[in-house]
């Protein structure tokens, strides 16, 4: 019995959440989650880059990863967004960038939040005044990156295909005479 009572925990001391909810990026953040989980709210961002960038943000200014984000102050919070707008600058690798080789600019970068969705779009655009294979595909609401369309991706008011097989026998047409 003596080791049962010295094996029960002390409940854990939870951190004190200054901020319910932080603006990041153009996106409200849940203050109760931690920096890694905070960063991939934000468009742009997945788990591999918000990891990275978590790290990063560790070696630099020594804010533990598992730190609420909602408890970091705005210097802190002001130091992390310059991680989120220029990433390539604090040694993240080039792969993981979201724009590799820009058709304008021809640099890396990464781009997040609205800048995402604009750049997308241009980019969509560009690619139906080309007339490219893919701006093409864009244009007719067709499927761009070599998905199958025999079963999926109708529109209209199409339900299903009949089989050759299953379809009634239809009578010879007549030959005129």
């Amino acid at each position: 019995m003596d080791q049962k009572e010295q094996k029960v925990k002390e409940p854990r001391q939870k951190e004190k959440v200054e901020a319910s909810i932080i603006r990041m990026a153009g996106r409200d953040i849940n203050g109760e989650y931690n920096i890694t989980r905070g960063l991939m709210q934000i468009k742009g961002i997945g788990h591999n880059m918000a990891n990275i960038m978590a790290i990063r943000y560790k070696e630099k200014y020594g804010i533990d990863i598992s730190t609420k984000i909602g408890t970091l102050s705005d210097k802190q919070l002001n130091d992390l967004e310059g991680i989120i707008k220029e990433p390539l600058k604090y040694n993240i690798p080039k792969f993981l960038a979201n724009r590799n080789k820009d058709l304008e600019t021809g640099e890396d970068m990464h781009v997040v939040g609205t800048d995402l969705i604009v750049k997308t779009r241009f980019d969509i655009d560009t690619g139906i005044k080309l007339q490219s294979w893919v701006g093409s595909r864009h244009q007719y609401g067709q499927k761009a990156r070599g998905q199958r369309t025999r079963n999926t991706g109708r529109t209209g008011a199409t339900i299903g295909v009949i089989k050759k097989s299953a379809q009634p026998a239809q009578a010879p047409a007549k030959k005129p005479e």
